[in-house]
């Protein structure tokens, strides 16, 4: 009887911990090939000629896969890498090492999905099956109280309907041990790589967690410390939704809460995309003109506005902003310079170390007046009492 195989497939779930694909492959089979791969797709230009992936984002990208590879390998196994596009590497993978099935997480925004079914078309003419599973967000898609397609557009009707009658589930626990094939090839990472042991995977991620929790008391938005891990999928959103409730107490409760919110908004921008497809890479409006002078002064660092100009800096050098530093930035080129949201939006994904499609797209539509939660759209009035109030952006340091 020959042994069964299962290709583990990571993108943006790079942990041991909290990880039901891997976990699943291991108790499934007699070995697993874990992959990732550098899809050039998610390094090209985009149609405003920004890059999908910046300079910041990459090193962390690398470095997140480099610290998954070392895990995996302390655990007994490795991590296969390559460069191109896995709807080729994936099958040729499954047929040199008669792999049985292919395991991965289901991600929701167009270019992600449409990758996953060209993988799954190309399987599917070799007779393999490629497996979906939902881990990517707090809660899990069958444990809401309502289906997708009538899930609240207002996020506090959400909020206040998802934590009274749903649960978050518990986590999966950490893998201990990993069986690879004999005689696994030996793979490098990309061309440019530079290691930073102290600035990606999941221990850094945990002992950062740990860091915040205990300074919880300050009004720091202690999310943007931890936004970036979450995002790659090094820290579990799970995990941390249950470190955080047990240790929260009467000093720390309004600080663990809002990075509770985050989480949650997180999952309301996910859902959405699910419930209405797509829908936040469109502009609905018309009433906006493309003046490239504008917009690279605003890219640059170099408007009439000195708070969005600090704002830029601190995003071009770190790829970190927090959640005020974002709006007052955004609706500064919606509403004062009047240009196409999309691209302050594209910008943003190139730049942003924590960028996630449903969030970011999501958010900038909230910002142009165009998002799902009415009650929480940006106007042009906004804009204005934000510039009013001559807002003072607090100094980062979760770079």
């Amino acid at each position: 009887m020959s042994a069964k195989v299962i290709l583990v497939w990571f993108r943006n779930d790079l942990r041991t911990h909290d990880n039901e694909v891997l976990l699943n492959a291991i108790q499934k089979s007699d070995f697993i090939i874990p992959v990732y791969i550098f899809d050039p797709r998610y390094y090209a230009k985009n149609q405003y000629n920004f890059l999908n992936t910046g300079a910041i984002r990459q090193e962390f990208i690398l470095n997140s896969v480099f610290s998954l590879k070392q895990k995996l390998q302390s655990l007994g196994g490795d991590l296969l890498t390559y460069e191109g596009y896995p709807e080729e590497i994936i099958p040729h993978l499954a047929q040199k090492y008669d792999v049985d099935e292919v395991y991965h997480h289901r991600e929701v925004a167009k270019r992600e999905t449409s990758i996953s079914e060209a993988v799954e078309e190309a399987l599917w003419n070799i007779k393999i099956n490629l497996k979906h599973f939902i881990g990517h967000t707090l809660y899990h898609k069958e444990d809401l109280p309502f289906p997708i397609r009538d899930i609240p557009n207002d996020f506090n009707t959400f909020k206040k309907k998802i934590s009274k009658e749903s649960s978050v589930r518990a986590s999966f626990p950490e893998i201990t041990t990993i069986r690879i094939p004999p005689h696994l090839e030996k793979t490098n990472l990309p061309n440019g790589f530079i290691s930073h042991d102290n600035l990606t995977g999941e221990e850094i991620a945990f002992s950062t967690l740990e860091a915040i929790i205990s300074n919880a008391k300050s009004e720091t938005d202690l999310y943007c410390y931890i936004s970036k891990f979450i995002s790659i999928g090094s820290l579990s959103p799970v995990y941390t939704y249950h470190l955080l409730n047990r240790y929260i107490n009467k000093t720390n409760k309004k600080a663990i809460n809002s990075l509770l919110d985050n989480l949650l908004i997180r999952d309301y921008f996910r859902f959405m995309l699910k419930k209405y497809p797509n829908s936040v890479f469109i502009n609905h409006s018309k009433s906006y003109s493309i003046d490239n002078v504008l917009i690279e002064k605003w890219i640059t660092g170099k408007t009439d506005n000195e708070v969005v100009n600090n704002i830029m800096y601190r995003l071009n050098n770190s790829g970190v902003l927090n959640e005020q530093e974002q709006t007052y930035t955004a609706t500064y080129f919606i509403y004062e310079l009047k240009q196409n949201w999309l691209i302050g939006a594209a910008y943003f994904e190139q730049q942003l170390i924590d960028y996630a499609p449903a969030t970011i797209y999501g958010q900038w539509s909230h910002y142009a007046d165009q998002g799902t939660n009415i009650k929480n759209n940006k106007t042009e009035e906004d804009w204005y009492k934000l510039k009013e109030q001559n807002l003072a952006i607090a100094e980062l340091i979760c770079n």
